[in-house]
């Protein structure tokens, strides 16, 4: 009965693609999972106009606004590129990093680019560190971060974290490079997600790992087990009703005539 789940949503910006955000939403409503997290990258930022930040934030929340259930926000690099867009986020959103527990999972949601990019910065990771001790004893933790820290040859903060986390089971899920991968780090599974609506070759899974998903995750006692749902494989119980049926019985009639019409003239 502890069993839950729950969707994590992949990049939708740095060259986003029309469409793909409202079909996500209307196909996470058929799945109707408890919640959805995001890996980060709502809008595609990176400028200075803090009116055309605002719109993009605004088109965003009308975006999701269908959603039937709680979404839990943490931003990526298009989000959060300098000062002002920091201010717009916590004005939208409030906390760009923060905690909290679901069904004694600890789900803790990192800023990959807080002060800077590819950055965890010490009030951060100070933070992250009494989140942990005052929650040692949940039988998971799940983290979400924008950018795979690890991948980094410098400083990110994230070999500090590996050491918070380091006695308790726990899995990391980010996003940005737009195409997917696993890998595991002190016997821990990371997983970086590919893309739902950002830029992509669309190559699939197992051409270059480009591809439009969501991921449905099972939390249980073990850990979680993760589907990854394609965009284009998910249908509503409308994917074929009697209309469609009685127009393709229509079209096998017609086809049916012709080729007895074509017999009976010899072509």
């Amino acid at each position: 009965p502890e069993n839950f789940q729950f969707i994590i949503s992949a990049d939708l910006t740095g060259g986003r693609r029309p469409g793909v955000l409202e079909d996500m939403i209307k196909k996470i409503n058929l799945l109707q999972p408890e919640f959805v997290i995001t890996v980060g990258d709502l809008i595609e930022g990176y400028v200075e106009d803090e009116y055309l930040i605002e719109r993009q934030f605004e088109e965003f929340d009308e975006g999701i606004a269908g959603l039937q259930m709680p979404f839990y926000y943490v931003p990526g690099n298009h989000d959060i590129s300098n000062e002002m867009m920091q201010q717009k986020w916590r004005e939208h959103y409030g906390r760009d990093y923060y905690h909290f527990v679901y069904k004694d999972v600890l789900f803790l949601c990192l800023n990959s680019t807080d002060g800077a990019h590819y950055l965890l910065s010490p009030d951060q990771i100070q933070y992250a560190e009494k989140a942990l001790q005052e929650n040692s004893k949940v039988r998971w933790t799940v983290v979400i971060v924008h950018d795979p820290l690890w991948l980094y040859d410098w400083k990110t903060g994230w070999a500090e974290m590996e050491k918070l986390l380091a006695d308790r089971p726990y899995t990391v899920f980010s996003g940005h490079t737009h195409y997917y991968y696993k890998v595991q780090r002190q016997g821990r599974d990371y997983y970086t997600l590919a893309t739902t609506g950002g830029s992509s070759t669309l190559g699939g899974p197992e051409e270059d790992g480009m591809f439009d998903h969501i991921m449905w995750v099972t939390m249980t006692d073990e850990g979680p087990v993760i589907a990854n749902l394609l965009m284009q494989g998910i249908y509503d119980g409308e994917v074929r009703n009697e209309n469609m049926q009685e127009a393709r019985d229509q079209m096998e009639f017609i086809r049916s005539f012709m080729e007895g019409a074509a017999k009976r003239l010899g072509t």
